[in-house]
């Protein structure tokens, strides 16, 4: 039998991507889908390349639309989720893809996003390498609520978190300079996100310490085992769609080889069905992880410097948000990790 699914906000990018990936689960059915300003319009008017789904219409988002569902899935901007989900208590699963539920530390919420504070969720990156030796995998099983990472942060912390766990790197001084698609900006229309202001160009965006997803990071690499961890992180907006190239770096801990180096990631990643460290010499590229939950990873020690340096390529609306939540969503429930999700990207 299978599971009844509602998706939250399902006119934008990452609730079109979650029916998308949803539509070859075995075990998940869609039968509500909610938007607020398309409620009561057919949802081949907004996304007219779900055929599996053209005969549904958006509802309102309330609590209303929701209840009476196996599992939720927020696809809410930052702010609208936290409220909207403490008031589905009879919801089996919800899973958030935005930021609402994602932060412990108060402080870091009231500096980056302002608003109300909600308690963190289960925080759904089953891969991230964790301090005990362990990953977050084994705290996702049998969890009721999930908050999934921000798509910047599933990059940087997949590229450095194996090493800050083994110690091979530092955690102090953490350099990461992305290179990101227009899609992670959502879908409402702004002039900056244009064709005629993004073709030919690359810009960089939320620079000196600003972005949001800064503490994130820092909390994950704090989980990791990092000490006073310390995140430089600057977003370029470069003309594609989807994807986000990161490229981050640390410092080498004292005495550490290259051997070494590579190990820790082969170590963390050796059993993980959607990463992957490539071939010494090889490097990633977004366009082979377009439409996969896949994260691509290389490395490479710069001896001059004293750092390691991680590239990271992400699909940022499958891995980077619908992928991650519905992967993390059959880790709670017992299910096959890789149900309705493929390793295979899309070419040309």
């Amino acid at each position: 039998m299978s599971l009844a699914v509602a998706v939250a906000g399902a006119s934008g990018y990452a609730g079109g991507e979650l029916l998308r990936l949803l539509a070859a689960h075995p075990e998940f059915e869609v039968r509500t889908i909610t938007a607020h300003q398309n409620a009561g319009a057919p949802l081949s008017t907004v996304h007219p390349h779900l055929r599996d789904y053209r005969d549904l219409v958006f509802k309102p988002t309330t609590t209303d639309s929701l209840e009476h569902h196996d599992i939720v899935f927020l696809a809410l901007p930052h702010g609208h989720s936290g409220e909207l989900g403490e008031s589905l208590d009879s919801i089996p699963l919800i899973v958030d893809c935005g930021a609402d539920h994602r932060l412990a530390d108060a402080r870091a919420w009231d500096r980056f996003y302002g608003g109300a504070f909600h308690s963190p969720w289960t925080y759904g990156l089953p891969e991230l390498a964790l301090s005990n030796g362990g990953t977050q995998r084994a705290n996702i099983v049998g969890a009721t609520r999930i908050a999934v990472p921000g798509c910047n942060v599933t990059a940087v912390t997949l590229g450095l978190a194996p090493g800050i766990r083994s110690g091979v790197i530092m955690a102090d001084d953490v350099v990461a300079v992305l290179a990101v698609g227009t899609s992670g900006a959502g879908k409402s229309a702004k002039p900056e996100l244009s064709a005629s202001e993004t073709i030919g160009s690359a810009r960089a965006y939320s620079v000196g310490g600003i972005h949001r997803h800064t503490p994130e990071i820092v909390q994950n690499l704090d989980r990791a085992g990092g000490r006073n961890v310390s995140v430089s992180l600057t977003p370029v907006l470069v003309p594609m769609s989807r994807g986000i190239l990161a490229t981050s770096t640390a410092r080498l801990a004292p005495g550490v080889t290259a051997t070494e180096i590579r190990a820790s990631w082969e170590q963390s990643y050796a059993s993980e069905p959607f990463v992957e460290l490539l071939p010494e010499g090889s490097l990633p590229r977004t366009s082979d992880v377009v439409g996969s939950n896949m994260a691509l990873l290389s490395l490479a020690v710069d001896e001059a410097s004293g750092r390691v340096v991680t590239i990271a390529a992400v699909d940022n609306l499958v891995k980077g948000t619908a992928g991650a939540a519905i992967q993390s969503a059959n880790v709670a429930l017992g299910l096959s990790e890789n149900a309705g999700l493929s390793m295979n990207g899309v070419a040309p």
